[in-house]
């Protein structure tokens, strides 16, 4: 074990062989201060064709393979003893040299493969509801050089010198992401260094609780997120909210699917909780955030909305706003707001309203004090130094996102998946409250026969990605999330959605065949994948279909 890398090597026995030297022999003539310098060289060259003939190593439990094609190795990691030109014009030329390739000729091996994956974004249906494909403008900002600065620290306060001019850029991006939901600087601050929105939850948390503190979001299997705090129901906890904090679910109603409310109260007004989270990430319904306001109210809760998934719609005002009711609001950057990935925090500042009586611990009576709680939490408890590059590109999505065009956009992914869930219904699917008020919509599959993880690998298969996710009063996770924004921003209109939904019930027909045919078990159902026709007619209608629209940041 290697005491600071952590690095086990599991290397076999039966590998030493008179040939090859053993790893003690290799280790003992390497460490000693007498060998002469060329022994030195032949017992460093014995212990890499050692380690290179050695079938596997055991790295964090996993069994990897050493065994690599020495040509394949010698063309992407020369030698390191180069000869270098020792005058300083030779030194520089040389550092140029290797430093200033592009992609495909520095790397090609990474090359191919990013080459592969823009093929499979292209000629595939992306239906994910939590992706989305940015514009060229913002995947040049996060290839900037930005990218090379480091800024710790707030604007005008920074550990480094040398940022006036990413100051600049941050403080236009603040300004930007206020204007983008119509918000009073006097009345509202943000910030916008989070690395994620989940990295943007837990900061409200660090800087508005103390250890043990308690919060109440939306349960998992209800379409909650599990930044806001998940324990399985043998007790496991599975994010840092529930490990740091003492958290407590609340649930959709089992019979509507829509979020049960005097439940709510009740639990709220009994476990009192110190932040009330309003949002998730698989719900499809709107929000009723003045009743949020009440409840929290009435416990003496923070009242928080986590807007990741529809923080574009709020933006374009096709949903309702949490910021008229909410105390804080987080967000993920990219998703529908269809910027970089990334998250923001805003935060109410200034005078409280007098309609609103809080007997809360955050700021004194009449004013808030989120601001520097939050900030510190962010930077120094969390984070070091922000990604520069990715605030120039949310500076950059969030001047489109104030436009009309974006208004406009954020209106045509509304209609497509109602236009989705429309045709869904017609052909008697079930989903979960019969439809959407904004981009996503949750198909429970468990009706129909189908087993969540099959039908996700066939739609994989047939070059549509979507995800299985949980559906409130079953055991497993029992259906899919499908949602709109990736294909409207390649062009998508109501009438493509119709044809995508051909495809999804399409899918759905192999799934039930092969489930039938094979078996439902991931084992038996996986053979019945392979070289199955009904897989490559549908792929090749999807592929035909994904490869006439357009692709939002790249040429192919």
């Amino acid at each position: 074990m290697d005491s600071k890398s952590g690095l086990t090597l599991g290397l076999s026995s039966h590998m030493s062989t008179p040939s090859t030297p053993s790893v003690h022999t290799v280790l003992f003539k390497h460490e000693s201060s007498s060998s002469s310098a060329s022994s030195s060289q032949t017992e460093e060259s014995n212990l890499e064709q050692f380690q290179e003939d050695n079938e596997t190593i055991n790295f964090m439990g996993q069994s990897l393979s050493l065994k690599r094609n020495r040509e394949t190795q010698h063309s992407y990691f020369p030698s390191k003893r180069v000869h270098v030109d020792r005058t300083i014009e030779g030194k520089r030329n040389w550092v140029q040299g290797w430093g200033n390739k592009s992609i495909g000729i520095a790397d090609p091996e990474i090359f191919q493969i990013m080459e592969k994956e823009k093929r499979r974004q292209f000629k595939g249906i992306e239906l994910i509801a939590s992706e989305n494909f940015v514009c060229k403008a913002v995947m040049e900002a996060l290839g900037s050089p930005l990218t090379n600065k480091y800024s710790e620290g707030m604007p005008g306060a920074k550990y480094y010198t040398g940022n006036h001019y990413i100051d600049q850029i941050e403080i236009l991006c603040c300004n930007r992401a206020l204007e983008a939901f119509d918000l009073d600087s006097k009345k509202w601050g943000v910030n916008v260094q989070p690395y994620s929105c989940t990295s943007a939850n837990f900061a409200v948390y660090t800087a508005l609780l103390h250890a043990g503190g308690r919060i109440m979001g939306l349960d998992s299997p209800s379409g909650g997120h599990l930044s806001h705090g998940y324990y399985t129901m043998g007790g496991k906890k599975v994010s840092a909210a529930s490990i740091f904090f003492e958290t407590l679910p609340y649930k959709v109603n089992p019979q509507t699917g829509y979020i049960d409310y005097e439940n709510l109260e009740d639990k709220a007004l009994d476990f009192r909780p110190k932040i009330l989270i309003c949002g998730g990430s698989s719900y499809p319904r709107e929000w009723d955030y003045a009743r949020f306001r009440q409840i929290a109210d009435k416990c003496g809760a923070i009242l928080m909305c986590d807007m990741a998934h529809i923080s574009g719609l709020v933006a374009a005002k096709e949903v309702v706003s949490p910021f008229d009711y909410c105390d804080i609001v987080t967000s993920t950057t990219h998703k529908s707001l269809r910027g970089p990935r990334g998250g923001i925090i805003f935060y109410r500042r200034g005078p409280k309203p007098r309609k609103q009586g809080f007997s809360l611990s955050h700021g004194d009576n009449n004013n808030y004090d989120f601001e520097d709680k939050i900030n510190f939490a962010v930077y120094p408890s969390l984070q070091g130094g922000p990604h520069n590059n990715h605030i120039a590109a949310l500076a950059i999505a969030l001047k489109q996102v104030a436009s009309p065009d974006y208004k406009a956009y954020m209106q045509q992914v509304k209609k497509n998946a109602q236009a989705l869930a429309s045709s869904l219904l017609k052909r008697n699917c079930r989903l979960v409250t019969d439809g959407t008020d904004n981009h996503l919509l949750l198909w429970d599959l468990t009706a129909s026969g189908l087993i969540d993880r099959n039908y996700e690998k066939v739609c994989e298969a047939c070059y549509i990605t979507l995800n299985k996710c949980a559906i409130y009063g079953s055991i497993s996770t029992g259906g899919v999330r499908i949602g709109t924004p990736a294909m409207t921003s390649r062009g998508c209109v109501e009438e493509d959605f119709e044809t995508i939904a051909d495809f999804l019930l399409r899918a759905a027909q192999i799934t039930s065949i092969v489930q039938r045919d094979h078996g439902k078990s991931s084992k038996d159902f996986l053979k019945g994948l392979q070289n199955n026709k009904d897989i490559y007619e549908l792929r090749n209608r999807v592929e035909t279909f994904a490869s006439q629209l357009a692709m939002p940041g790249f040429d192919i």
